[in-house]
């Protein structure tokens, strides 16, 4: 055998360090110098492969962080969408059917003297709660005016009363109507009818409306009951008193039977409960759905929820209330919004997590600064409508609090969330997502007020960066429901041949714009409604409101944004009846009488004639753009005044306080 040498090939290609081993004699040291020269060999192999896959483990994070910096994010979000269809499909399969109604009575079994809902002063339990809605159910159960399985309207305000009264009516399966405790006369009526509702339930703060409507409910038979221990009006009835004597046993499954998951659980009221709301059907199904939208978000049974939306709202009673049955927690109920004692009840009840609206957001942050403010144990925020630079003020003043930013709306068929947590997006588009809920934005002409179809009659895509209009695909998985006795409105927010003939999407009516990242972004509502004050205010409705008072002919309503506030306030561009003066007055008196606060105009503005376009609608863009600046306007400009409770001129004066927020709107 040759010896190795400096002229042997082995010996160039092994490391200096080798070259004293393979310097021997004999040919048994020679066998063993050439085995470990092979071993040697072999594990620089080795340590090669090593390297390689070490710089992979390295480099590989920091070139997805580049190329694509959010597919981690996708992908824990579609575990999380998956492990959400998994649980929900199995619940729908068991039986006797299940229904949020049975999560509730799971999580009382599990944690009976649990505090469930806190409220002012006082606690009551998981236990308490079910042991409260037993006698409440039996109450109504034995009155002669109720039958198990009737509609029954809730005219309630945020109090405990409230979430025992609709668990109770579950537990005897019926729908229930949430009324907006805000509205009156004409526009409370229209809300009872349209849900066929048999029984009223009001709070006893609430007497004084429900007298207002009460002849008409009378002549209808309807049972109307006050959650009060003592009723002298004729024809209401007091109601809790019979609560507090009724028995708390259990009531029979055989009362809900007729259920299905197709079967209405609440109608809740869009379009901002102003004159004329719709009653958007939520069913059984849905509000399974719902039970997620808290644990999704990482939400578990020791978080405390701050919950001060209202509870007639989505947002307060299917994400606040149904939410936090689904997880288990504790809920701190508030009767309504307060700036000044939010962060004080957060600190006091160890709240964890909080839910908001554009307006919360702006709100808080407006309050003064206290050196407190970051003492804490909120850690999520879950809403909408917050604008980019409040959602970056809420952050630097108050900590480093989770922010979740959703869309969705009551009746809609499409939701996004932003799981990614990008300042100013309301959430996220993925392959995942769009496969289970097909969507797509098209274009939009806003001076027709209609999308823009091509020369098939199909409408046309938005590209990315391009403004366009949400429309969503009607599927078994994703319906569209409508709204309880209105056919009409049902069937405006259907939209048909979208890409291709035949084909059927929901019209969400709000304009999106997705970027390059495929974060997707709320820009604005089209036609006929805006958002002021946390309430979607329907323009139409508004109109009819206005042109049913003494004097006016014509009414254009539609939303201008005003500095330093969210949304858009209500503004109306109006002609008067020949021969006849603006009564500012008698407007007033008839917005207050008709409408809640902040669905009536703030602006009036007078013309000559209402414009409207070659189809004979009504054109609001160029008034959009005019806003109430007195400045551009040749017209006459009125505003609302509470105080002197009149409409009153807008002067050039009152407009500069206005837009420097010296005067408060």
């Amino acid at each position: 055998m040759p010896r190795p040498t400096e002229h042997n090939p082995y010996w160039r290609n092994t490391p200096r360090f080798a070259a004293p081993k393979l310097r021997c004699c004999s040919c048994l040291t020679y066998l063993s110098c050439c085995f470990c020269f092979h071993t040697t060999r072999r594990d620089n192999m080795t340590v090669c492969l090593i390297s390689v896959v070490l710089a992979t483990v390295l480099i590989l994070p920091i070139a997805l962080r580049t190329l694509a910096p959010y597919l981690w994010m996708d992908l824990v979000y579609f575990w999380d969408l998956l492990h959400i269809l998994v649980k929900f499909v199995s619940r729908r399969r068991r039986r006797p059917l299940f229904f949020v109604l049975d999560r509730f009575l799971e999580q009382t079994a599990a944690h009976p003297h649990k505090t469930f809902v806190a409220f002012e002063d006082e606690s009551y339990s998981y236990a308490y709660t079910n042991k409260r809605s037993d006698q409440t159910a039996n109450a109504l159960r034995a009155h002669p005016g109720y039958r198990a399985g009737d509609t029954v309207a809730l005219f309630m305000g945020n109090e405990p009363a409230f979430m025992f009264t609709w668990l109770a009516l579950a537990k005897l399966g019926s729908p229930v109507a949430l009324l907006n405790h805000n509205i009156r006369t004409k526009s409370l009526l229209h809300c009872f009818n349209c849900c066929k509702a048999t029984v009223l339930i009001a709070a006893p703060e609430l007497k004084e409306a429900v007298e207002d409507v009460l002849p008409s409910l009378k002549v209808q038979g309807v049972t109307v009951l006050l959650m009060t221990k003592h009723c002298d009006t004729p024809g209401i009835e007091s109601f809790s008193d019979k609560v507090d004597d009724a028995a708390d046993a259990s009531l029979p499954r055989s009362l809900r039977s007729h259920i299905t998951f197709k079967s209405p659980a609440v109608y809740i009221y869009t379009s901002g409960t102003t004159g004329l709301p719709k009653a958007a059907v939520v069913n059984q199904n849905r509000l399974l759905t719902a039970l997620a939208v808290l644990s999704s978000n990482g939400v578990t049974s020791s978080d405390v929820i701050y919950l001060n939306l209202p509870l007639y709202h989505t947002a307060g009673f299917i994400i606040g209330f149904i939410g936090a049955i689904e997880t288990g927690s504790t809920i701190i109920l508030k009767r309504k919004f307060s700036a000044s004692q939010f962060w004080d009840d957060c600190r006091k009840h160890s709240v964890t997590v909080v839910q908001y609206i554009g307006e919360v957001m702006r709100y808080l942050c407006s309050t003064p600064k206290k050196e407190n403010d970051k003492e804490h144990k909120v850690r999520l925020a879950i809403g909408n409508g917050v604008r980019a630079e409040i959602w970056r003020e809420f952050l630097n003043r108050f900590g480093n609090i989770q922010v979740r930013e959703f869309y969705a709306s009551t009746e809609g068929n499409v939701g996004f969330i932003n799981y990614a947590g990008k300042i100013g997006a309301i959430g996220r588009v993925n392959f995942f997502h769009q496969k289970l809920f097909p969507f797509t934005l098209i274009k939009y002409d806003t001076e027709r007020d209609e999308p823009i179809r091509d020369a098939h009659g199909l409408c046309v895509e938005s590209p990315k960066g391009v403004t366009g209009l949400l429309v969503s695909k009607i599927t078994d998985i994703a319906p569209f429901v409508g709204y309880a006795q209105n056919e009409e409105q049902t069937e405006r927010k259907r939209l048909r041949n979208v890409l291709k003939k035949g084909d059927l999407y929901f019209n969400s009516g709000d304009l999106m714009k997705i970027d390059k990242d495929n974060f997707i972004y709320f820009q604005d509502r089209v036609g006929d409604t805006f958002r002021w004050k946390g309430e979607n205010v329907a323009t139409n409705e508004v109109s009819d409101i206005l042109t049913l008072s003494d004097g006016l002919k014509e009414a254009n309503v539609y939303g201008v944004q005003v500095p330093g506030y969210e949304g858009r306030i209500g503004m109306a561009a109006v002609t008067v009846n020949e021969g006849a003066q603006f009564d500012g007055s008698t407007i007033y008196n008839h917005v207050v009488n008709y409408l809640p606060s902040y669905a009536r105009p703030r602006f009036i503005r007078i013309q000559n004639a209402v414009e409207v376009t070659g189809t004979f609608k009504q054109m609001k863009v160029k008034l959009v753009e005019e806003s109430f600046d007195p400045g551009r306007i040749q017209d006459p400009i009125y505003i609302l005044d509470d105080k002197e409770k009149t409409y009153i001129a807008l002067t050039a004066q009152v407009y500069s306080s206005i837009v420097s927020g010296t005067f408060r709107l």
